[in-house]
């Protein structure tokens, strides 16, 4: 769950440093958003196979639902706005932002076993 964890805190800090630059009225670099998708999603996989092989259940599970919603904002944002250079709508930016790090709090809450 550790690995899980580290891949989500590094997609995180790449995350925000481009919800600073959308919220500061410019373009996040293309290079960023695709690191941070790119270690997303390779968290959202192996958190997936965490679920539903390894029967990994409670603040994983809804980790899981969390981190799911904010993955199909992610797509939005990446190819409704960035892949069409358009400027990234900053309560859209906040709201997976937001969703996100509810689901990562969840997932270290439960791996710290404190839910």
């Amino acid at each position: 769950m550790w690995l899980i964890i580290g891949l989500f805190a590094v997609a995180a800090v790449v995350g925000l440093t481009m919800a600073i630059a959308a919220f500061q009225g410019k373009f996040p670099p293309v290079p960023s958003a695709i690191l941070h998708g790119v270690f997303a999603a390779t968290a959202l996989v192996l958190l997936l196979i965490a679920v539903l092989v390894k029967g990994a259940g409670g603040a994983a599970l809804w980790a899981l639902g969390c981190f799911l919603i904010a993955a199909v904002g992610g797509f939005a944002l990446a190819f409704g706005f960035h892949a069409r250079k358009k400027p990234l709508p900053p309560g859209f930016v906040a709201g997976h932002a937001l969703i996100a790090v509810v689901g990562f709090l969840l997932l270290l809450a439960g791996a710290l076993k404190l839910i």
